[in-house]
């Protein structure tokens, strides 16, 4: 079988050969395993920038490399549309030469290809829709036109679209799906920590403001002014890195909270292993991956009402939900921190949901949907 991935995730070369997003990396090795050839068409970036990536170990049979495009601007509209015809071209051609496609989205690239493989209805298709699938939430209109498209049936034949959380009201061909990290093997057992002494929180993310390690900050700024014996470590890297330095600086917290920067998948899970919380304040997720490894290893997530984060938490059986009212959530964190047993409960049944998804049961179920 002949798979075509058609995403906006980038490759960057290398000397010491080609590297992707660190995730993304992980996930396609157990697609690789399960076909004969793999092909990509995605964008080509000279350095990574703040992106974490990894060196793909698996063999690709073929890139076909497309220009990004944006339209913010009605310059930039208008400098986009030799580009779109190119991308146009490139895409056709390989998909109608391969026996299946893969569509990443939501993103500029994935949107040509919601359109492109109307032309194909004959041909067995998957999408990946790693953004959040509520259609109540507000969001670009790109976004809205990739899930409209996705889930119309009578446009896309013959494809079964992957979306994080079960939603009411979807169409045939939307699969409620995850994102794993860990494999069976890696299972070991999760030690308890008690909340005596000090009471540590991590950070796992892109300093941005989608993000809002910021918001993180502020609540155990206030847990601390609280007089709680807390801490924060922040792991990731992004342009608001300089913001943050200043304002840990300028309100000297400089002694319980930390900044990290971008680390390996193994100085994380050592961080989730150690730490009591893990905070997620996002404005915006699909399934938000830190939230599973933090729930993996006992680490008790604190995580904002979006996409399938009520769900994953059950509604705050298997953690706490944020309501971005810092007064309302310090409380609300403050009534956890003074009740260990409730704390233990709560791990517990994040531990037991979170081991249902490993990379052993994500690989049968890619098995599955592309024998479909």
């Amino acid at each position: 079988m002949k798979l075509l991935v058609i995403s906006s995730a980038p490759f960057i070369t290398k000397t010491d050969g080609i590297y992707a997003y660190s995730p993304y990396v992980k996930e396609m090795e157990i697609w690789r395993k399960n076909v004969e050839e793999l092909l990509f068409c995605c964008p080509y970036w000279k350095t990574e920038g703040t992106l974490l990536i990894t060196k793909i170990p698996f063999k690709i049979d073929a890139i076909y490399y497309l220009q990004e495009f944006n339209f913010t601007t009605i310059g930039n509209a208008f400098k986009a549309l030799p580009i779109l015809v190119k991308d146009c071209i490139l895409l056709y051609k390989n998909i109608k030469k391969s026996d299946t496609i893969h569509l990443r989205c939501p993103g500029n690239i994935g949107l040509l290809a919601c359109f492109i493989q109307i032309l194909f209805p004959k041909k067995i298709k998957s999408a990946k829709y790693a953004g959040n699938w509520d259609v109540n939430v507000k969001q670009p209109l790109s976004y809205r036109l990739q899930k409209w498209i996705l889930s119309n049936t009578f446009l896309t034949k013959n494809m079964q679209v992957l979306v994080y959380g079960e939603w009411k009201n979807s169409t045939k061909n939307i699969k409620p799906f995850f994102t794993a990290s860990y494999f069976e093997k890696d299972k070991v057992e999760v030690l308890p920590k008690n909340l005596n002494g000090k009471i540590s929180f991590v950070f796992v993310g892109t300093l941005s403001n989608g993000k809002q390690p910021l918001y993180a900050i502020h609540l155990i700024e206030q847990l601390h002014k609280n007089a709680n014996n807390v801490q924060l470590t922040l792991y990731g890297e992004g342009k608001e890195r300089t913001i943050i330095e200043n304002y840990i600086s300028e309100n000297k917290l400089d002694n319980f909270i930390f900044l990290k920067g971008n680390q390996n998948q193994e100085t994380i899970k050592k961080a989730y292993c150690e730490n009591h919380f893990v905070i997620l304040p996002s404005l915006s997720e699909g399934w938000p991956k830190v939230v599973a490894e933090g729930m993996f290893w006992g680490c008790l997530p604190i995580a904002t009402k979006v996409s399938c984060v009520p769900n994953m938490l059950e509604n705050g059986k298997r953690g706490l939900l944020l309501d971005l009212i810092l007064n309302q959530d310090v409380q609300s964190i403050e009534s956890i921190l003074k009740n260990n047993n409730l704390y233990q409960d709560k791990v517990i049944k994040s531990v037991q949901w979170s081991r249902q998804f490993t990379m052993d049961v994500f690989e049968e179920e890619i098995k599955l949907l592309l024998k479909s």
